[in-house]
């Protein structure tokens, strides 16, 4: 074996290692992006593809989170899809509660409506067209 032997190995291990610790990072990347991702609704039957949920799903005042977006009804049966990505710094928004859809990194709360609320976000949140197609609502 020469010294020339020797690098090429010792240099396929090196890229060999760096390459499963990116596989590593790229799977526990791809993982918890997954689970903190909301399930999409249940295909129902006679629902039409790619709903978001059922009507019955969205509380009048309240809203959920699937996936990357907000469904809110501020007033009965008027709804409105936003984004679920925070304007401040990127973070996905977490709960819908007593009003407002709260961030959890820095503290922003969104109205209904996607408007600020509370900083530090200073836009709102970008709006999803979506409407209701018989008890569902899909995106429009």
């Amino acid at each position: 074996m020469t010294i020339d032997d020797f690098s090429l190995n010792r240099r396929t291990a090196v890229v060999g290692a760096g390459a499963l610790a990116v596989a590593a990072t790229l799977t526990a990347c791809g993982s918890s992006a997954t689970s903190e991702s909301a399930p999409a609704a249940p295909a129902e039957p006679g629902a039409p593809a790619g709903a978001l949920a059922r009507v019955t799903d969205i509380p009048v005042g309240g809203g959920v989170i699937v996936g990357d977006t907000v469904l809110t009804q501020p007033t009965a049966g008027t709804f409105v899809g936003l984004s679920s990505t925070c304007t401040h710094a990127g973070c996905k928004v977490a709960t819908v509660a007593e009003g407002t859809i709260n961030c959890p990194c820095h503290g922003s709360r969104f109205g209904l409506d996607g408007a600020v609320r509370g900083g530090p976000a200073s836009e709102p949140l970008a709006a999803k067209p979506v409407r209701v197609e018989g008890e569902s609502i899909v995106p429009a």
